[in-house]
């Protein structure tokens, strides 16, 4: 920043030695060290507002580049089904049904399923259907089994 070196400090004192007086030099470091550090601060702060400056503007700008990037993928992604997209078919089919009925019908029952027919011996006669797990005994005269 300030290129001063070693010569050029030592005329500075030395001047200020002569001009203020070794008496009241304590005194004029002191104003001059106050004067400096209000100088820094104000600096300070300054380069802090524009740092601050250049971030916002630096967001800015990669906000910018985001939203033109989303836009573009967005524009080349296929578009994926919303809510109401989901619900329209459910309306419809509600709309449906309530067109099918009259005011005070009861919806539609399920049909029930036909009741199995009882099965038939070969004699023709009609037997229930077994209930029971339980192996039933079996006639003595029954030819497809032999006597034990």
């Amino acid at each position: 920043m300030l290129d001063i070196g070693a010569t050029e400090l030592l005329m500075v004192v030395i001047v200020a030695v002569v001009v203020i007086g070794p008496k009241d030099m304590p005194l004029a470091m002191r104003t001059a060290g106050r004067w400096i550090g209000k100088l820094r601060k104000v600096t300070g702060h300054f380069r802090a507002g524009i740092d601050a400056m250049v971030r916002e503007a630096e967001l800015e700008e990669m906000e910018q580049k985001w939203r033109e990037q989303n836009e573009a993928i967005m524009k080349a992604a296929p578009k994926l089904p919303t809510a109401e997209d989901m619900e329209a078919p459910r309306k419809a089919k509600t709309d449906a049904e309530k067109a099918n009925n009259v005011e005070g019908d009861a919806p539609a029952e399920p049909e029930a399923l036909p009741a199995p027919e009882p099965a038939s011996t070969p004699s023709g006669e009609v037997s229930a259907p077994e209930t029971t797990s339980e192996p039933q005994p079996v006639p003595a005269s029954d030819p497809a089994r032999p006597a034990s």
